[in-house]
């Protein structure tokens, strides 16, 4: 019967291997390392939520490319070079430019459209003024933006709403190119998007090689020339490309150790092929799983969910430690530890954060599947004398009859006095951190290229801004139009290029009553230079003609709405909503504005805020895990069960004590290494228990192969430059010393 489920058991294996084999051969196996997918989505506002993910989108697809020379043709003909790399593939990337011929779909609704100085100069200024300014402009050498004849516009309104669009930008369309200018260099402005997720390790594997290839052929047209490139994917690889780097270096050491270990331990590897063939099948069974009903891990599921590693080969280390002894006897252990573990992992699944929910899944089957391959293939490859102890391994095991108990009397009083001292003291001190920045260490180079491009070309900030809404298109235009009468400068919104009907209304009024009633400017113009009524008539009659209303529905279908499309939402649900993005809030901060219906987003904040969610969310699940594991273990230790929790908790409290005295902020990956440490440090004290109801266990061996295995997988991580491996890694380092010198203490040595 066992060796029928056994082939089960590898029937099993087999077909998730051929899945796996399938997502490799099809290239359908993709990775995310987009950390916020694993955030909730904003249940109570689902309007800030769509803005939000639209303002994300909006940047997370895009790539821009500066390519700089002091000599306009040197950088022309280096962003030549570079495109045409680039549009060798333009299933991955395609190319997008704008130029002023865009501009010529306003000229029908010119009438309506005045900045908010020349509202204030037709209210203001006398008639003399505007035929001043009309003069000016026929006889002036110097022809600014405009479009058609000076009689389209004679007073230079429309030409000057023109500009105040094309101020927005300092780019410019110049030889079929977009144009800047820096202080020392000239800079074609190449704009791109992504045809696949910015996020996905397929997509940056694929789209960076390419994007390297063209600086070079950029650089080979001119080793001179200055290359700044930005861009969301930029970012996402250089920590991708980190993150394993310190990955694989990591496992290479941890490796190397944990084979030096097994040797020392049993003069054999076959101990450590074993383990790992347990701790393989349940990465292959969880990742499949959850593949196959997720569609997509994340990145840090993977970093997470490789903390079954250090739960599963506990499974399977008590058995080679314990394999003299019959299965029938190690069942209510390696039966309490696996439940112990899921008990944990069962209370992240019911939390409402989509991260903590798949790191759980991918976690828990892990477990169960390293778990069923101990049980039921480890009896056939495992006998009696199949494993021998090395002396070295068995001097270690003795140990522990010299290892100190905790007794309750003076002695025991005081040191739980001291250590109540050092924990009250060390966790005061203790703070935290939940800005979504710490869980970043960006590129300088990336940086710099960040900001310099920044600055150049004037670009408002996609990650904080005011959300516009209404019960209607016009409202939400009236609400910009009020807001930006708070703001006065530094901002960019789609009232400045479709005002509100009102707004429209009232400008072609104004420019009625104040240039073309009869003997205004306009007759005034015709007699300074020689015309009679019947010319201003033609031109009075031509300037009606452009009083069409502009609507956003007739702008979006506008080439030159292309790059503002970002910032207009539309319906959502009831209501209907718009963006006002800032490019810098010097001149007014954000509590300054109270306006209807007008709202401030700060995106690094509410992500800071659910990260403190995650955290606080976490810190309840690890004491509902405490209290539930309790419950569970008095079925079998009673009065006892408290020996077993005891290691974790004192554990965790001074890893937390610890980091306040050395001023190391808490933060979400801290917490979530204090689960495994929780899932660790459960098993060593049901191994201890079930010592003294099973003689000549090796429970200390056991226990001591577990801790310094895991802390070689683990507590390496420590070492990492990556901030949330590097808190996970020092978390589990300082806790997993901590409990495998904690554990020993607490022993049961008069049976149950």
């Amino acid at each position: 019967m066992r060796k029928c489920f056994a082939l089960i058991w590898l029937f099993i294996i087999i077909l998730l291997l051929a899945y796996n084999i399938d997502l490799i051969k099809n290239k359908r196996m993709t990775f995310n390392t987009n950390i916020l997918s694993l955030l909730p989505a904003d249940q109570q506002d689902p309007v800030i939520q769509t803005a939000t993910d639209h303002m994300f989108n909006a940047v997370s697809q895009q790539v821009a490319v500066l390519i700089g020379a002091p000599n306009w043709a040197d950088a022309s003909r280096a962003a030549d070079a570079y495109l045409a790399v680039i549009k060798t593939h333009p299933d991955l990337i395609q190319t997008t430019q704008y130029s002023n011929a865009d501009l010529t779909a306003f000229d029908k609704y010119r009438l309506g459209l005045l900045t908010l100085n020349q509202e204030e100069l037709l209210k203001n200024q006398p008639a003399s003024y505007w035929t001043n300014i009309a003069l000016g402009s026929l006889y002036s050498p110097v022809i600014g933006l405009k479009l058609g004849t000076w009689q389209d516009d004679p007073f230079g309104l429309f030409s000057g709403w023109l500009q105040a669009r094309a101020q927005e930008t300092p780019v410019r369309p110049r030889d079929g190119k977009l144009f800047v200018a820096g202080k020392k260099n000239n800079y074609a402005v190449i704009l791109m998007t992504l045809q696949k997720p910015a996020f996905s390790m397929s997509t940056q594997k694929t789209v960076m090689p390419l994007l390297n290839q063209a600086e070079q052929a950029a650089q080979s047209s001119d080793p001179n020339i200055k290359i700044i490139s930005t861009g969301v994917i930029l970012h996402a690889a250089a920590a991708s490309n980190e993150a394993h780097k310190e990955m694989s270096t990591i496992a290479v050491g941890s490796l190397l150790g944990i084979l030096l270990l097994m040797w020392l331990a049993f003069r054999s590897f076959k101990p450590l092929l074993l383990i790992g063939l347990s701790i393989s099948v349940g990465c292959l069974g969880a990742f499949s799983i959850c593949e196959y009903l997720l569609g997509e891990l994340h990145v840090l599921t993977l970093v997470f969910g490789a903390s079954l590693i250090g739960i599963a080969q506990d499974y399977a280390i008590y058995y080679l430690c314990s394999a003299h002894q019959e299965l029938k006897k190690l069942w209510p252990g390696l039966i309490l530890t696996l439940t112990a573990a899921l008990v944990g992992y069962t209370g992240l699944a019911l939390t409402p954060f989509p991260g903590l929910q798949q790191m759980a899944l991918f976690s828990g089957l892990g477990l169960i599947f390293a778990w069923l391959t101990v049980i039921l293939w480890f009896p056939i490859f495992v006998t009696p004398n199949t494993i021998k102890v090395t002396n070295l391994a068995k001097k270690f095991d003795n140990s522990l009859s010299r290892w100190p108990l905790f007794r309750f009397n003076k002695k025991g009083l005081l040191i739980i006095l001291l250590f109540f001292i050092f924990i009250s003291v060390g966790l005061f001190k203790l703070t935290v951190s939940d800005d979504i920045r710490s869980l970043q260490n960006p590129s300088p180079h990336l940086v710099h290229d960040q900001i310099k491009f920044s600055q150049l070309l004037n670009a408002p900030t996609l990650v904080q801004f005011y959300l516009v809404r209404g019960d209607s298109e016009q409202m939400v235009l009236q609400r910009e139009e009020a807001l930006k009468l708070q703001l006065k400068t530094g901002y960019q919104a789609i009232s400045d290029w479709v005002p509100s009907i009102q707004r429209q209304e009232t400008n072609q009024l104004l420019i009625k009553q104040k240039l073309l009633f009869n003997h205004g400017p306009l007759d005034s113009l015709a007699q300074h230079i020689g015309e009679n009524s019947t010319w201003s008539q033609k031109v009075k009659n031509n300037l009606l003609k452009s009083s069409t209303l502009l609507t956003p529905e007739l702008f979006f279908n506008m080439p030159a709405s292309q790059p503002l499309k970002f910032l207009w939402l539309g319906k959502i649900n009831n209501t209907y909503a718009s963006i006002v993005a800032v490019r810098g809030l010097n001149h007014v901060t954000h509590t300054d504005v109270t306006l209807q219906g007008v709202q401030w987003v700060d995106k690094i904040s509410a992500i800071s805020s659910v990260l403190g969610h995650y955290r606080k969310y976490m810190g309840h699940v690890i004491l509902g895990a405490y209290g539930a594991i309790l419950i569970l273990l008095f079925t079998r230790y009673r009065f006892k069960a408290w020996r077993v929790l005891m290691p974790p908790a004192l554990a965790s409290l001074s890893t937390l004590a610890i980091f306040g005295f050395l001023g190391i902020p808490l933060e979400l990956f801290h917490v979530l290494a204090l689960m495994l440490i929780l899932g660790l440090g459960v098993d060593y004290g049901i191994f201890l228990q079930e010592q003294s109801r099973l003689p000549n266990n090796q429970a200390w061996l056991t226990i001591g192969l577990s801790a310094i295995s895991a802390l070689l997988s683990f507590g390496l991580l420590g070492l990492s430059q990556t901030p949330p491996l590097h808190a996970f890694g020092l978390t589990m380092f300082l806790g997993l010393i901590l409990v495998g010198l904690i554990a020993p203490i607490f022993r049961n040595t008069n049976g149950y």
